[in-house]
C-alpha cells in the first residue's frame, strides 16, 4: 500500500504542532480539509495515530514512530527541491549538532562564515546522529571518534561542564523522560534527582528557567559562560567532559565549499576557553 507523500507531509504538520489549526496554516489548507485527511490517513493504514481530545491532536506511540520517519522524508524532499532549483554558487553545507554546539555557531556565525565564502551553513540541529554516510549531513560536531572506516574525523578541543544559576538559586532544573537523553541529565538524575525542582523537555526551556532564577542547570562551560545572568555554581564536572570531533565523509572532506567550512569551523571551535 503507497502512502501520497502529501498525506504524510500533512501528517508531519499536524503532529509537530499538535493541533488541525497551526498546521493548516503551515500547509495552506482548511481545518476541516487536514481533519478529513488525517481520518482517511488513520483509516489507509489501519492504526491509530492520534489521541483526540482537550489537548488537540496528540501524536500516538505509532504516530511518533511514524514522524520520526516521515521527518527524515522530509529532509529528503527538502534536499531534492534545493537541488532542483540550485544554481552555480556557493556550496550549501550541512551542518549537524546537539542544541548547545549548533546554538554557539550560528550565534557567532559571523566568525566563522562570510557571504563571499565559497559554503553557506545549512544548521540542522539534532541531538542523535544523522547519517553522514547517507548524505543526511556534510559535517557533524561528534562528542567521539569517527569509528566507520568511511568517516574522517578530527579533534577540535574538549567540552567541559559545569552547573550555572543565579545567586539564591536553590534546587535544580532537569529534563523530563521524553527528552533527547544526554550525558548530563543522566548525571543530574543520579546524583540530585530529590532536588529537582522543575523538568523541561527543550535545553533552552532549561536555560531561560535557570536564568529566571528557578533553579540551577547543567550547561556545557562555553554555553554557560556566554551568560551574563548566570554564574558558575560548581567547578567543572570531570565525568561529563569529552572531546569534541568534526565528522565528515572520507569522499567529501576534499571538496572545496565542505573543506573550507571545515577549516572555519574547526578554527573557531579549537579556540573556545
Amino acid at each position: 500500500m503507497q502512502i501520497p507523500w502529501e498525506d504524510l507531509a500533512l501528517f508531519c504538520a499536524v503532529a509537530r504542532h499538535g493541533a488541525l489549526a497551526p498546521a493548516a496554516r503551515e500547509r495552506g489548507v482548511s481545518a476541516a480539509t487536514l481533519s478529513r485527511r488525517m481520518t482517511a490517513l488513520e483509516a489507509r493504514m489501519g492504526r491509530r495515530l492520534f489521541l483526540h481530545g482537550a489537548q488537540g491532536y496528540m501524536p500516538t506511540v505509532t504516530g511518533r514512530a511514524l514522524l520520526e520517519r516521515t521527518e527524515r522524508m522530509e529532509i529528503a524532499a527538502a534536499e531534492i527541491a534545493q537541488w532542483q532549483a540550485a544554481q552555480d554558487g556557493p556550496t550549501r553545507v550541512r551542518i549537524s549538532a546537539g542544541t548547545w554546539s549548533a546554538l554557539h555557531l550560528a550565534e557567532n556565525i559571523a566568525q566563522i562564515w562570510q557571504p563571499s565564502a565559497p559554503w553557506v551553513p545549512e544548521f540542522i540541529h539534532a541531538n542523535i546522529e544523522l547519517d553522514i554516510a547517507r548524505r543526511e549531513i556534510d559535517i557533524g560536531v561528534r562528542n567521539k571518534r569517527p569509528e566507520h572506516p568511511w568517516l574522517a574525523g578530527r579533534s577540535v578541543g574538549d567540552v567541559r561542564f559545569a552547573a550555572y544559576g543565579r545567586d539564591g538559586a536553590k534546587g535544580w532544573i532537569g529534563a523530563t523522560y521524553d527528552a533527547a537523553a544526554t550525558a548530563s541529565s543522566a548525571w543530574l538524575r543520579a546524583h540530585h534527582e530529590a532536588e529537582i525542582v522543575t523538568t523541561a523537555n527543550d535545553p533552552r526551556l532549561l536555560l531561560a528557567m535557570a536564568e529566571a532564577c528557578i533553579g540551577k542547570v547543567v550547561l556545557p562551560t562555553f554555553a554557560g559562560d556566554a551568560r551574563p545572568s548566570l554564574k558558575r555554581q560548581s567547578d567543572e564536572i570531570d565525568e561529563l567532559s569529552h572531546q569534541r570531533w568534526l565528522v565528515c565523509h572520507h569522499e567529501t572532506r576534499h571538496e572545496p565549499g565542505i573543506r573550507a567550512a571545515l577549516e572555519a569551523i574547526s578554527a573557531f571551535l579549537a579556540c573556545l576557553p
